[in-house]
């Protein structure tokens, strides 16, 4: 495969500073094979930033040179696939397919809509809510975005908002946005808190919770900042909306559709209480995506699983989750720790100081690597990070989220490059959403997202 010319010099770049890293002389205390993770670290995040190779093939490079320099032992550079979150990943990539194969998803979505018109602040809000419930439902945030984009589409011209208009480029904006923003607030909705979580429970053996994740998280994450992206949609993408034609009829729920919808009741129900009975979201996931198989019982026919499954988000988070326990394992989170220690100040008791340097910092980061490659670079920190500042390890990790859950520029996160581009969004479009959404976030979200913490006691102290 030839590399786009565009492409060439930044992959050289980066195979440059990787190799000079690798071959380095290491300073006084640290190992060759430190330096050696490093040159890895380096190629493989450079990789997955830049987007100059698929995902899962920037995996795959990274478990064939790990494994070929001996950087680690095979069971270390291997072990994400050991972890629950990724066969929650699985799971998700089943259920997501199967909600918009048998179109309960688009049921969801018509249904939440109505068929009445709506002013345009109300059916921006009406967009964003069901970018929200959707979450819930759906874990993969490219199948959210796939599904939604041509149906608000449709709506907002039913409104009168042609293509092209701000009101139409605000509407898809919206759903688009908070699709991704929001939905890192709902632990199976989004990639990087699925990398979140199975980097704790790979790198620390720690579990997070649906439900201690949601009530963490979604308060400020979801609701604050879904109401943020409404009222900036609405003062950036001004528009007033008419009657223009009728919306079709939903026909009556299929029997695989009815099946479906029991399915995914459960499996919210069975993640929502995953406190009470302790049965790891990865494997309620697992479970409910062979149930959606099987003959007569679930909703869509096996063949899925060979036809329609893509498998590159399997692996990608399955090389990020062994890239931080390599990090880990080979002793470069430490160095690294301790190299970022000696810059920032993190003191015990000074919670609000040490919660908004985390949370900068984790932002910063997104920026240079991508949000869903965030966590792979911060989790193995997070240790030193709770020592530092005396909290416990999940308060730690935590702060990962905050950070990854800002998006700057839409390079950032993905799904929602992909959205732009089925919906023919532009650049210049997006930076006057995203811009001023990250600002207030930075500058509001942050501090009142400590202020929720420090109210439910998340601090440990």
């Amino acid at each position: 495969m030839a590399l786009p010319r565009f492409a060439a010099l930044p992959a050289a770049l980066i195979a440059g500073v990787a190799a000079v890293i690798f071959f380095m002389p290491p300073p006084a205390g640290v190992s060759v094979n430190v330096m050696h993770t490093g040159g890895l670290l380096v190629l493989v995040m450079g990789l997955w930033a830049t987007g100059i190779l698929p995902e899962a093939l920037t995996a795959l490079i990274f478990f064939a040179l790990a494994v070929l320099l001996e950087v680690a032992k095979p069971e270390v550079i291997f072990s994400g696939f050991t972890s629950g979150t990724l066969w929650l990943v699985l799971g998700g990539l089943v259920i997501a397919e199967a909600v918009r194969m048998t179109g309960l998803g688009e049921r969801v979505a018509r249904a939440a809509l109505g068929t009445r018109v709506w002013t345009y602040p109300q059916l921006v809000t009406a967009a964003v809510l069901v970018a929200v419930v959707l979450a819930f439902l759906m874990p993969a945030t490219v199948g959210r975005i796939l599904l939604l984009v041509p149906i608000l589409a449709a709506v907002a011209e039913r409104h009168g908002l042609a293509p092209g208009t701000p009101g139409h480029t605000g509407v898809l904006f919206a759903v688009i946005v908070a699709s991704f923003q929001c939905g890192t607030a709902i632990l199976p909705a989004n990639a990087p808190n699925l990398v979140l979580a199975g980097a704790a429970e790979t790198l620390y053996g720690v579990q997070l919770i649906y439900a201690e994740y949601l009530w963490a998280q979604f308060p400020v994450m979801g609701i604050v900042k879904g109401a943020l992206i409404v009222v900036i949609v609405c003062w950036m993408f001004p528009a007033q909306t008419r009657a223009s034609g009728l919306a079709a009829e939903l026909r009556p729920m299929s029997g695989n559709e009815k099946r479906l919808a029991i399915i995914v009741l459960v499996s919210l129900a069975l993640w929502a209480t995953d406190f009470l009975h302790g049965i790891r979201p990865g494997w309620v996931a697992l479970a409910a995506a062979v149930v959606a198989m099987l003959p007569r019982v679930g909703a869509v026919p096996a063949t899925i699983f060979q036809e329609r499954i893509k498998f590159g988000t399997f692996f990608y988070i399955g090389g990020v989750l062994g890239l931080g326990a390599v990090m880990l394992d080979t002793g470069l989170s430490k160095a690294i720790g301790d190299a970022l220690l000696a810059v920032i100040r993190l003191e015990q008791g000074a919670d609000a100081e040490n919660f908004i340097t985390l949370s900068v910092l984790s932002t910063v980061a997104s920026m240079i690597v991508t949000n869903p490659a965030q966590p792979a670079l911060m989790s193995p920190l997070a240790g030193d990070f709770a020592q530092a500042t005396g909290w416990p390890l999940q308060a730690a990790l935590m702060t990962m989220a905050v950070g990854f859950s800002t998006l700057l520029l839409p390079y950032q996160a993905p799904p929602v490059v992909v959205g732009m581009q089925m919906a023919g969004l532009r650049l210049r479009d997006a930076l006057r959403l995203t811009v001023p959404l990250a600002l207030i976030s930075i500058f509001a979200l942050i501090p009142l997202h400590y202020l929720w913490w420090r109210v439910i006691g998340y601090f440990g102290n």
